[in-house]
């Protein structure tokens, strides 16, 4: 279950630290890695099916994405999940990131499939932050935003879930 609002803010700018961008400092690609294709066996075997996983990310705040295939989701929609570099942090999505807002994902995205994914996440030790949340601004420490046009700027999703 993703963190309440208040307590994903303050863990969100304690891992925003300006002098890395891509991974914090100390980060082990090896363990992250291991870590992550655990998490991807685990939800085959959940789901029954077998996972897109996409590991070859570059240039990036996170790790990897997982995508469920529609067809293993009691929502009917496939769900992508999300991991960062920074903090054990994962996000849960309805579709690809940003297809639903607050509203509609809370009608659609059904129970059995979130229990799921939070109870494999929570057994790897990943800490789901909410999509919602990291739509917004980004207003952290980094100069992140200095490399973004002032009418695209950079979100929190951005700082620690994309391309950079």
């Amino acid at each position: 279950m993703p963190l309440d609002d208040q307590r994903a803010w303050a863990l969100l700018r304690a891992l925003d630290d300006p002098d890395h961008m891509e991974f914090p400092r100390g980060y082990d690609h090896t363990a992250a890695r291991s870590r992550f294709d655990h998490l991807a066996s685990r939800l085959d075997q959940r789901f029954q099916c077998t996972c897109t996983v996409d590991r070859g990310v570059q240039d990036a705040s996170h790790h990897g994405t997982i995508v469920i295939p529609d067809a293993a989701t009691a929502s009917g929609e496939r769900i992508t999940v999300t991991i960062s570099n920074f903090g054990n942090l994962a996000t849960v999505t309805l579709g690809i990131p940003g297809s639903y807002d607050e509203e509609e994902e809370r009608e659609l995205f059904q129970d059995a499939d979130r229990h799921r994914i939070d109870d494999e996440l929570e057994g790897l030790g990943y800490v789901p932050i909410s999509e919602h949340l990291l739509w917004t601004r980004y207003d952290g420490v980094s100069d992140l935003v200095s490399y973004y046009l002032p009418e695209h700027p950079p979100t929190w999703w951005t700082r620690f879930f994309d391309y950079l």
